[in-house]
Order: structure tokens, then C-alpha cells, then sequence
């Protein structure tokens, strides 16, 4: 595969990435599998992360809203980074117990018509 097909695909992947975090409604959380599964990615959590990592200051991704499954923010305990975020979701509504969000009750649930007709879809 040529360098430039490698990074036509690798930033196809990244916008597909973008657009589900996007999606991923203010009070809801999403865990970096699930957004990987919605943009097409299997087993693709790390390019979730690596695509997080690469966002602009001032991006307008929530990329916030992006924990791990397990419910815990990828960011270590106490840092400015974790402090951010736990600010940026509480202004949402979504709060940490015990440095863990409840996904059971916080994780986003799309149904089939928000995945097809996706918030997203209607600015294409």
C-alpha cells in the first residue's frame, strides 16, 4: 500500500472517529470501544485515543465525553487533565463516584434511527 493511501485511510478513520464522538450527546459518556465499533473500527480503542491525542487546541470535539469502559478517565487521578474533565462533565450533568462514572446510567445508548439519521449526518 502507497504512503499516501496510508494516509488517505488513516485520516478517513480519524474523521469517521471525530464524527461519532460528535455525536456522542451533552450527559452521555462514551468508552473508546464503543466509539470505535460506531465509526466501523474493530478492536480499535488505541486509534480512538491516538485520534483524541492529535485534536487541535480549541477543537469544538467533546472529547470529554470519551472514558474507558470500565468507566474511569483515562487521565491520572488527580492531574490537571483529569480535573478538566471531571469539570467539563459535571457541567453536563455527569458526575464521578469514586473516580467512576456509572456507565449504566451515563453511557450513551444510540438507537438504530440515531445511528442512521445521526445528528452529524444532516451538516454532510
Amino acid at each position: 500500500m502507497s504512503k499516501l493511501l496510508e494516509k488517505d485511510e488513516r485520516e478517513a478513520r480519524t474523521r469517521r472517529i471525530l464524527d461519532v464522538i460528535r455525536d456522542v450527546p451533552a450527559g452521555c459518556v462514551a468508552s473508546y470501544g464503543q466509539v470505535a465499533a460506531l465509526a466501523g473500527l474493530n478492536n480499535g480503542a488505541r486509534q480512538v485515543g491516538r485520534a483524541l491525542r492529535e485534536l487541535p487546541a480549541g477543537s469544538d470535539v467533546p472529547w470529554y465525553r470519551i472514558v474507558t469502559a470500565s468507566g474511569r478517565l483515562a487521565f491520572a487521578v488527580g492531574s490537571a487533565p483529569w480535573h478538566h474533565q471531571t469539570k467539563k462533565l459535571a457541567q453536563e450533568g455527569v458526575v464521578l463516584k469514586d473516580q467512576r462514572i456509572e456507565m449504566q446510567h451515563y453511557r450513551w445508548q444510540p438507537d438504530l434511527d440515531e445511528i442512521l439519521w445521526k445528528p452529524s449526518a444532516a451538516w454532510d
